[in-house]
């Protein structure tokens, strides 16, 4: 069913207040994939809460637009059947790590671009970012740094008394060993 003007605007006006709470979004291109394959992209996204939409280009561009989002550099962004990836959250490589994954498994699905942290990023930068750790991974890594650098001074700072309970210990070792002086 054809959309009136007015509806298309409010479309493009619902999408831009979405587009304008999410710091995060990925634009594709699916032509060729059936829609049983974008389901479960979907589904594969739902645990980031990200949403995969197909919306028609003029919605994007006028949503974009609407959202304050700066116009990307590259003009053929918009051309031909693209969908776009909502990624709320404040973790951008979750939502396109499963994207680039999901692209190896199905050649059809191509990243165009990405918008991440008010800055426009190509294909290649997406693919990137993508192998980067997640948010829960690099923070989980930093905490174990973090208990590695505080054991080691602890180990440093107990060396003395350790050796020095170890030279005792050595001293007492040796006086039994000794014989008995003859009085």
């Amino acid at each position: 069913m054809k959309q009136t003007k007015q509806q298309k605007i409010a479309a493009a006006k619902e999408l831009a207040k979405v587009l304008g709470k999410s710091p995060n979004l990925y634009i594709t291109q699916y032509q060729g994939l059936k829609f049983v394959e974008l389901a479960q992209l979907r589904g594969k996204l739902k645990p980031f809460k990200c949403k995969y939409q197909v919306v028609k280009n003029s919605l994007i561009a006028n949503a974009l637009k609407e959202a304050g989002v700066p116009a990307n550099p590259d003009a053929k962004l918009l051309k031909g059947p693209v969908g776009i990836i909502i990624a709320p959250g404040t973790d951008p490589v979750s939502a396109v790590k499963t994207l680039v994954a999901f692209a190896k498994e199905f050649p059809l699905m191509k990243v165009k671009a990405g918008f991440v942290n008010d800055q426009w990023l190509s294909a290649a930068d997406c693919t990137k970012l993508s192998t980067i750790g997640t948010k829960p991974e690099l923070l989980s890594k930093l905490a174990g740094t973090m208990y590695a650098a505080v054991a080691q001074s602890a180990g440093v700072l107990a060396a003395p008394i350790r050796d020095f309970v170890l030279v005792l210990r050595a001293l007492e070792d040796k006086k039994q060993k000794e014989p008995a002086p003859a009085a």
